[in-house]
């Protein structure tokens, strides 16, 4: 089974969330970054850019595919993770730690599974 911490949150499309103080930070979950295999090459937005829920705002290339990542809110980056587009392994070595963007004045979320729920998105896709 795949690590699903439980202090953050999740969407369907296998990203983890941490909210801090209005700051939301986005990464791959654990589950992702296996399904995805050697991740290669991330393309990240700018800081200033905006991104909205359900829409894709990157890519991951991996020796597999290349995958988009979708952003679970609406709002502005206010970070991005330079030392991925260096070192993208960060995200399979230690996904809950190799976080993609921050996200503030978010206005929007889709529907955030909490750990259990992400559970069982992950167990109906092994299956």
């Amino acid at each position: 089974m795949s690590n699903i911490p439980a202090n953050l949150k999740y969407s369907k499309s296998h990203e983890w969330i941490l909210e801090e103080d209005g700051v939301f930070t986005i990464g791959l979950t654990d589950y992702a970054q296996g399904a995805l295999g050697d991740i290669v090459f991330i393309n990240l937005p700018e800081e200033g850019d905006s991104v909205t829920a359900g829409e894709s705002f990157s890519d991951v290339e991996s020796v597999k595919a290349v995958s988009d990542v979708f952003s679970p809110v609406t709002g502005t980056v206010t970070a991005v993770n330079e030392a991925l587009l260096d070192d993208p392994a960060q995200v399979n070595e230690a996904p809950y730690e190799a976080w993609l963007i921050k996200v503030s004045q978010v206005s929007d979320t889709e529907e955030l599974l909490d750990a259990e729920g992400y559970e069982a998105v992950v167990a109906a896709e092994e299956a």
